[in-house]
């Protein structure tokens, strides 16, 4: 919903009706210089009843919320906090395995060392999905909060439209006599001034009362778009769980099937690794394909995500990781016209697909930069819930206020200008960029690493993708390492 384009019809009843208004329009009207009609014996009535109504109104918005609200927030933020604590607790314990798999893989490849290293993994997953239930309980609590914020910031505008339709009304009712007359009216001069200096202070009044119900308009707008989003987690970290227990079954059954075929002996361990290696000629032919869409061969992917690397310090394995299709479920990605949402449009409070205001305008003005038809350039799709934006373009997924904010830094790297969402090059150099600046530049750790990927897939809901995303896309980093250690190797 376009929350610039509405007005209130105050002529017909009582009630605000919205249909399609400008605000700057009811500031101008507010404003304009034309006739003013108050009866000269209400004068006095109308504005000092308008003005306690404006007092009412501003003063309501800030009114104490009643203790038993305030005691279920209290209780939410304290099992949070238990939550958050015990995700922390379990966050350490992964790290620990994660070690441990490091430092066996690092001991060479023995038949103990890979049995031991497949223990750790079997651990290690089994932690992941104690870390999943919990972090699904909280998103149960952030559900639960977000719905009363919504609740509560509804009643706050429908009782600040209901003061406001009651104010206009009451103001559009005595419009009977021009100033002119209020002038004739009031043999001195100075209570002529009074009386409409007392206008415009209540049609001042007036004014921020309507800037308040559209920012509380736009804060339900940005509530909405959250539980959206927190569904969508859940959503997610239930697809994620699932995927957890099948690794475990995997891991289990590869254990199972690599003690079977070698029968315990470390000289048939070695004839099967000497099998299962592959050669440079094999890791270059294989096909990358692209988060953002279309294909490269890896060892054209390698060149692009090496330039990024040495341009930002982000491993070239994990810039790869992140743009691998595989490694980010290729979701919603480049299907969708920026300006139609294609999710039951006639029910959705998000008809389209980009944020109207924070991302179509830097949309358009991207594309006009680069000649290109913003109509023909498709983008992620919105979440099929009313509320959350898409709009993810091109292999690096930035949304355009993103892009925007990053878009001098990747000039300079890639050297174009501008650069394009939809040029490899640049989509790399932005993928390093931000994992540098979520904390994955050079000598980060595997932890740090992680933590970053998952800023990069879920921004400021990164710690619910910590173990699962996260750990995907550094899973995914050490399988690209091993090709390109045989590459350089």
């Amino acid at each position: 919903m376009n929350h610039q384009k509405k007005f209130w019809d105050i002529r017909k009843n009582n009630s605000l009706t919205e249909k399609g208004f400008s605000y700057k329009k009811t500031v101008s009207f507010l404003s304009e210089k034309r006739t003013v009609r108050l009866p000269l014996k209400q004068i006095g009535i109308s504005l000092a009843v308008s003005l306690v109504l404006f007092t009412f109104i501003l003063g309501s918005a800030y009114a104490p919320i009643n203790s038993g609200f305030l005691l279920a927030a209290s209780n939410k933020e304290a099992e949070r906090t238990e939550l958050e604590a015990q995700l922390k607790e379990l966050e350490e314990q992964i790290a620990e395995y994660e070690s441990t798999v490091s430092q066996y893989q690092k001991q060479g490849k023995t038949l103990e060392s890979e049995i031991k290293t497949l223990n750790a993994k079997i651990a290690k997953l089994n932690l992941q999905i104690k870390a999943i239930n919990l972090n699904l309980d909280k998103l149960d609590n952030e559900i639960d909060s977000t719905k009363s914020k919504i609740t509560q910031t509804e009643g706050e505008v429908n009782q600040n439209k209901k003061y406001l339709a009651t104010i206009l009304q009451n103001l559009y009712e005595n419009e009977q006599i021009s100033v002119i007359e209020m002038m004739m009216a009031n043999p001195k001069l100075s209570d002529f001034f009074l009386d409409l200096n007392n206008l415009v202070a209540v049609q001042d009044n007036l004014r921020i009362t309507l800037e308040k119900v559209i920012a509380l308009k736009n804060e339900l707008v940005d509530h909405k778009e959250a539980l959206a989003l927190e569904y969508d987690d859940v959503s997610q970290l239930k697809a994620y769980q699932e995927s957890q227990r099948n690794s475990v079954k995997k891991v289990e059954s590869d254990k199972k099937d690599l003690l079977q075929v070698t029968k315990g002996q470390e000289s048939k361990y070695q004839e099967l690794l000497t099998e299962r290696k592959k050669t440079a000629a094999q890791i270059r032919s294989q096909i990358f394909e692209l988060l953002g869409g279309g294909e490269l061969s890896f060892g054209e992917a390698y060149k692009f995500a090496k330039a990024a690397s040495d341009a930002t310090g982000v491993r070239a394995a994990l810039i790869l990781a992140v743009l691998d299709r595989e490694s980010a479920l290729g979701r919603n990605v480049g299907q969708c016209k920026y300006n139609v949402n294609p999710y039951y449009p006639a029910r959705a409070s998000n008809p389209t697909t980009m944020h109207p205001t924070r991302d179509i305008p830097i949309f358009l003005e991207i594309t006009k930069e680069l000649g290109l038809n913003p109509d023909n350039m498709m983008v992620s799709c919105p979440i099929p819930s009313d509320g959350a934006y898409g709009g993810g373009m091109g292999p690096a997924q930035f949304i355009p206020s993103t892009w925007a904010r990053y878009e001098d830094q990747i000039a300079s790297l890639s050297g174009n200008n501008p650069p394009s969402p939809w040029n490899n090059l640049d989509a790399f150099v932005a993928t390093a960029l931000y994992l540098k600046n979520a904390g994955a530049g050079s000598g980060a750790s595997l932890y740090e690493e992680k933590v970053a990927a998952a800023r990069y897939y879920a921004g400021g809901r990164w710690q619910y993708y910590l173990s699962t995303y996260g750990e995907r896309v550094v899973s995914r980093a050490k399988e690209f390492q091993d090709d390109i250690d045989v590459l350089v190797g």
